[in-house]
C-alpha cells in the first residue's frame, strides 16, 4: 500500500475544491491553499499546469494513487480500443478500493484501503486483501460475517451526502455489492469536475 505524503484535507486546500463532497472539508470555508502564501493571487496557468492539476484530481480523489501505479493505470488505459480517457476512468473504478467506497461500505476511499488491506473484503467468496485488485463485471463483492456490525459499516451506509451509482448493485442488509458493468466518465458520480481527457494528454507528452 503506498504512503499517503498528506492527509486529505491538505489535498483538498492544496486543490482549492471539496474533492470528495464531504461537509467537513476546509475547503467549504476557506478556499484557497494552505500556508502563509495561500492567499496570494494566482497567475495564469500554463498547459503544463492545467494538465498537471487534472492529474493531481483524479489521483487524489482515489485516494492519492502512487504515481508507479497511476502511469500503469494510463499504460492499460491508451491499449485498449476506444476512448483513452473513458478507459483510464472505467479502470480507476474498477478498483476494488473503489468499489467498496461506492457501496458504502465504508465513508471515505482512504479507509476503504484500509479496510480492505486489514482482510474485511471478499470477492466472489475468497478474501482479498490488495485494494488495486481490479474487479470483473459480475463479481460479488461482500463484506465479511464478522465485520458487518462494525461501526464503521454500519455509519457508513447511513451517509446522506452520496448516493450508490447504478452500475453497482447494493444490499445493504446483506453487505454485498455486484459490479454491474463498468461505467464511462458520465456515470460517475463526481463532486468536482474531472478532466481525464487533459491526464491523457500529460502523460502523451
Amino acid at each position: 500500500m503506498s504512503k499517503r505524503a498528506s492527509s486529505k484535507h491538505k489535498i483538498d486546500r492544496r486543490l482549492g475544491e471539496n474533492l470528495w463532497g464531504r461537509p467537513k472539508s476546509p475547503v467549504n470555508k476557506r478556499e484557497y491553499g494552505p500556508g502563509q502564501h495561500g492567499q496570494r493571487r494566482k497567475g495564469k496557468v500554463s498547459d503544463y499546469g492545467t494538465q498537471l492539476r487534472a492529474k493531481q484530481k483524479l489521483k487524489g480523489y482515489y485516494g492519492n494513487v502512487s504515481e508507479k501505479q497511476f502511469r500503469k493505470i494510463y499504460a492499460e488505459a491508451t491499449r485498449r480500443k476506444g476512448d483513452s480517457s473513458e478507459s483510464l476512468i472505467g479502470l480507476l473504478e474498477s478498483r476494488l478500493d473503489a468499489v467498496v467506497y461506492r457501496a458504502k461500505f465504508v465513508p471515505t476511499v482512504f479507509a476503504s484501503r484500509q479496510f480492505i488491506s486489514h482482510g474485511h473484503i471478499k470477492v466472489n467468496g475468497r478474501r482479498v486483501t490488495i485494494a488495486s485488485y481490479s474487479v470483473k463485471v459480475g463479481d460479488l463483492i461482500e463484506v465479511k460475517d464478522s465485520s458487518k456490525q462494525l461501526a464503521i459499516v454500519l455509519e457508513a451506509t447511513q451517509l446522506a451526502e452520496r448516493d450508490v451509482p447504478d452500475y453497482i448493485e447494493v444490499d445493504h442488509n446483506k453487505m454485498t455489492a455486484k459490479f454491474a458493468r463498468v461505467p464511462g466518465l458520465a456515470d460517475v458520480p463526481y463532486p468536482v469536475h474531472m478532466e481525464p481527457n487533459l491526464v491523457v494528454e500529460f502523460y502523451s507528452r
